[in-house]
């Protein structure tokens, strides 16, 4: 997303602010937010010569001019949602907000439509054993089964270059030389491929130790046997605007007791509850990470995912949740391979 910070106004800034900004940016718009950075609306060249017609100054205030419905799209939205809805609605550019109504970036269509390569990272986890899907996973590591008409990674890689992730680090163990056979150096996907070969159990975080000097800037962790269809860049976008050090995409779980809940005090009944559904943040199993958190991993041995976060939390740096609202399925067990096949062309070739 294109940086918007110079394209900014208070509902209180004058016409002569605003046709500045408007006429000295190649965006051409300007974004018009309160205290809170919350969208109020946007201001374009039309809207101002329109409140000038009805006999405002310069040093008018832009409030009464304000567009105040813009069309916006949401900061989880896919790059493929945001061109539809751009293409409709005949939009040179798109604010994107988070699910608060705060600003977090503007898109253009000329940037939608143009390839986009980014230098960050994306560390996959793809040693596991995936024991619970046996015996599918006694000849084949779980990442390399087939969902749809390819590999479950294949699709996974596909989905990160699409938003210009190309440099691809696999974590491998189980049956590597299944996955480095069909990947390669990662040419034939358009991607760049580097391996590093787990020789014990590490974790979902204790491998990050083996491959420190690789990365520098911040980068994508994210298990190997997961579908998803999150925008990348987005999150990537979020994290950095939140200036966050970890930021972990979660997902909603609902639970149902599957019976009444009485809730007492003593032995008084105070109330009862039928079959009460509560809702969690689960973690979603994919991750955007600062390089700074790798000083708290120790070197070659098992570390997981929530007690690198429970270490950022102590040192109180700063760590986000990242809602996921996409299609996310976790493959772990034969009723979710199952169920990943039945809803693939639907959700990925649509």
């Amino acid at each position: 997303m294109k940086n918007y910070t110079d394209i900014l106004l208070k509902p209180t800034s004058t016409i002569k602010e605003a046709l500045q900004i408007i006429d000295s940016g190649a965006m051409k718009i300007a974004l018009v937010i309160d205290k809170d950075e919350k969208l109020l609306g946007t201001l374009t060249d039309g809207d101002i010569r329109r409140g000038l017609l009805n006999n405002l100054s310069l040093d008018d205030s832009i409030e009464s001019v304000i567009f105040k419905t813009p069309t916006v799209c949401n900061v989880e939205d896919t790059k493929e949602d945001i061109l539809k809805v751009a293409i409709e609605r005949k939009l040179y550019q798109v604010p994107i907000v988070d699910n608060e109504g705060k600003l977090v970036g503007i898109e253009e269509m000329d940037e939608l439509l143009k390839p986009s390569v980014r230098m960050n990272k994306v560390v996959l986890m793809v040693g596991g054993l995936g024991t619970r899907l046996r015996p599918l996973t006694e000849n084949i590591p779980k990442p390399m089964l087939k969902v749809g008409n390819k590999p479950i990674l294949e699709t996974i890689i596909l989905n990160f270059k699409k938003y210009g992730f190309t440099n691809i680090i696999l974590s491998v163990s189980y049956k590597s030389e299944i996955i480095e056979e069909y990947f390669k150096d990662g040419r034939e996907f358009g991607v760049n491929i580097e391996y590093i070969h787990e020789t014990k159990r590490m974790g979902t975080a204790g491998a990050l130790s083996l491959m420190r000097e690789k990365l520098n800037e911040p980068f994508f962790v994210m298990n190997g046997d997961l579908l998803t269809n999150i925008n990348f860049e987005h999150m990537m976008e979020y994290h950095l605007s939140n200036k966050a050090i970890a930021t972990m995409g979660v997902r909603e779980y609902d639970f149902q007791v599957p019976y009444g809940v009485v809730n007492v005090d003593g032995e008084n009944i105070l109330s009862i509850e039928e079959k009460p559904v509560h809702s969690f943040f689960v973690s979603g199993g994919v991750y955007v990470l600062e390089s700074k958190v790798l000083e708290f991993i120790p070197n070659d041995e098992f570390y997981d995912m929530p007690t690198l976060f429970e270490k950022v939390i102590e040192n109180k740096m700063k760590s986000v949740s990242f809602p996921i609202r996409e299609y996310w399925l976790d493959i772990g067990r034969l009723e979710e391979f199952e169920k990943a096949n039945n809803e693939f062309i639907e959700v990925f070739n649509a």
